[in-house]
C-alpha cells in the first residue's frame, strides 16, 4: 500500500488530482491512495520533512508552494532546476527529488489540441511557478516572441532574464493592441470575484490575430478568460487537458508505469 499526496493551502481540497490519481491507481490494480494536505506557509518545511517520516511515496506540489518548497528538497531534476519551480516530488528513501511536469504537460496538451507554437507569438500572464513553466516550454517550442505580463515588475523581469522573452506592463496592454497568437493565463485568477481588476483588464485586451486562449486554471463557474475568447471568436482551452498530461508524466515518475493519456482524461471526465 503506497500513499501519494498533494501539498497546497486551502486549494488542496479543490484540486482534481486526488480523484484522477485514485481512479487510475484503481484501474491498474495498484494498492494505493492519494490524499490532499492543506499546509500553512509557516509549516511548509515540517510538511516536507513529514514526507520522509510518513513514508509518502510521492507528492504533488501546487500553488503557492511550487517555488518555496525547493530549499526543502535534496535534489532537482535538470528541467526543474532550469525552470526554478517544481510540481512533483519523488521520495527514494530519505531523498526527496523535485521534478517539473507542468511544462511538458502544457506541451502535450497543445500538441493534442493540434496547436503548434513554433514561429508564433505568445502572451503569458503571471510570474509564479506555473508562469515559469509556461514561458520555458513556449521558448523550447520555438515561439517567435514570448511576452510576459505580471503585476510585479521585478518578478516579470526575472522571468524574462531567466528564459527569453519581453516584459510588458498591464498599462501597455490596456493602451495598445498586441499581436499574440496564443494567450496563456498562468496566474491563479480566472473569475471576477477572484480579481475584478484582472477581469476588467482582460475584457479590454486588443488581441490582433489571437488563435488560442489557454487558461491553466479549471473549475470556475464564470471564467472571464473564456468569456473574452468566446466574444472574440477565439478558441479556448482550460487547464484540464494539461493537468491530465502532466499527471501522466508524474505517475510514470512515481511508478515507472507509462499509462496512456486517455486513462487520465477519462478519469477527469468521470470526476
Amino acid at each position: 500500500m503506497k500513499v501519494y499526496c498533494i501539498l497546497s493551502d486551502e486549494r488542496a481540497y479543490q484540486s482534481k488530482s486526488p480523484a484522477i490519481f485514485t481512479a487510475v491507481l484503481k484501474r491498474l490494480g495498484i494498492k494505493g491512495s492519494y490524499v490532499p494536505f492543506m499546509v500553512k506557509p509557516e509549516n511548509l518545511g515540517q510538511a516536507m520533512q513529514s514526507l520522509r517520516i510518513l513514508n509518502i511515496a510521492g507528492a504533488n506540489v501546487t500553488v503557492p508552494y511550487k517555488e518555496t518548497c525547493i530549499p526543502h528538497l535534496d535534489v532537482l531534476s535538470e528541467g526543474a532546476n532550469i525552470i526554478g519551480a517544481i510540481n512533483t516530488i519523488v521520495r527514494n528513501g530519505d531523498i526527496l527529488k523535485g521534478y517539473n511536469t507542468n511544462a511538458i504537460g502544457i506541451m502535450d496538451a497543445l500538441s493534442d489540441a493540434g496547436f503548434d507554437p513554433e514561429g508564433k507569438s505568445a502572451l503569458v500572464f503571471g510570474t509564479g511557478g506555473v508562469a515559469k513553466a509556461a514561458v520555458f516550454i513556449l521558448n523550447w517550442l520555438r515561439t517567435s516572441t514570448v511576452y510576459v505580463a505580471g503585476r510585479n515588475e521585478e518578478k516579470t523581469a526575472e522571468i524574462v532574464s531567466r528564459f527569453q522573452g519581453e516584459a510588458i506592463s498591464f498599462s501597455a496592454l490596456e493602451d495598445h493592441p498586441l499581436e499574440a497568437e496564443i494567450v496563456v493565463n498562468a496566474t491563479s485568477v480566472s473569475s471576477v470575484d477572484e480579481s475584478p481588476q484582472m477581469a476588467a483588464l482582460v475584457e479590454k485586451l486588443d488581441l490582433s490575430g489571437c488563435r488560442l486562449v489557454l487558461d491553466l486554471n479549471y473549475g470556475r463557474r464564470q471564467n472571464f478568460w473564456e468569456e473574452m475568447a468566446r466574444a472574440r471568436e477565439i478558441r479556448f482551452m482550460d487547464g484540464l487537458s494539461s493537468l491530465a498530461f502532466q499527471a501522466r508524466r508524474t505517475f510514470a515518475l512515481w511508478t515507472g508505469i507509462q499509462v496512456p493519456p486517455e486513462e487520465f482524461l477519462n478519469a477527469l471526465e468521470e470526476s
